[in-house]
């Protein structure tokens, strides 16, 4: 009897725990179907091989970059090198006005202390003529080259003060004056009078001439010379004037 009651109870607990089996099997897929779920979709994936070492060509920009701009100022320096030479540039312009502003000054006073005497002379026609000979001084020659300074042209060529002159046409016309007379050319002009060893020794009076150019010593490191036709005739450095050698020559 005891062995029938326990198979029924086995039997009974095995139908429980069939219900129980059937009842949370629904439950367990409901929770499964209303559970968290999730998908993921994926590129497609090109397996074409690039070239990462090629140069990439792509020139688009966002319109509404910030940086993009259709000009740029780009801020110009100059090297210190640059700098020291514009600066030793501008220091040696200076030095040749002041020198010009003062040979001109000198000449100016000279020429007002200047005493000139006048000899006649008779021409060699019947109408008689009056040619004037200025008494020659150092500061008189500057004094009278000084006053075509800024007024009379440079002329290949030319021996005028008004219709131009080249550099030898002028000292030629400036001695003349004073009643010396001088070669055509400033090849000729650097062999006359007596040589001066040095610019050291130049006087104002002096010519200084070699094969292509010539003028005339204004003291202070300055000649008053005939020297391009940009120029005119002007007071310029010695060291400007003449880019080679030279001679000084005293003619009077």
């Amino acid at each position: 009897m005891k062995t029938i009651r326990k198979h029924i109870v086995i039997l009974a607990a095995v139908a429980v725990a069939g219900s129980l089996l059937s009842f949370t099997a629904p439950m367990a897929n409901a929770a499964d179907k209303d559970g968290v779920t999730s998908s993921r979709s994926f590129p497609k994936i090109n397996k074409t091989k690039k070239d990462l070492l090629a140069e990439s060509k792509s020139v688009d920009v966002e319109s509404d970059s910030s940086w993009l701009s259709t000009t740029m100022s780009v801020p110009k320096t100059k090297s210190s090198a640059e700098q020291q030479a514009e600066a030793q540039a501008a220091q040696e312009q200076a030095a040749r006005e002041q020198a010009a502003a003062a040979a001109a000054a000198q000449a100016s006073a000279a020429s007002r202390s200047q005493t000139r005497s006048a000899t006649p002379s008779t021409s060699a026609t019947t109408n008689t003529t009056t040619t004037t000979t200025v008494n020659a001084s150092s500061s008189a020659v500057v004094s009278y080259a000084g006053q075509f300074v800024g007024v009379s042209p440079y002329v290949y060529g030319g021996t005028s003060p008004t219709s131009g002159w080249d550099c030898s046409g002028f000292t030629q016309y400036v001695f003349a004056h004073f009643g010396i007379s001088l070669p055509r050319t400033s090849g000729a002009q650097a062999t006359v009078g007596t040589a001066v060893g040095s610019l050291a020794d130049a006087q104002p009076g002096d010519l200084i001439a070699n094969s292509t150019h010539v003028g005339i010593y204004a003291g202070n490191g300055m000649v008053v010379n005939a020297l391009k036709p940009s120029v005119g005739t002007a007071y310029t450095p010695v060291q400007y004037a003449f880019s080679g050698g030279y001679s000084i020559r005293r003619v009077m």
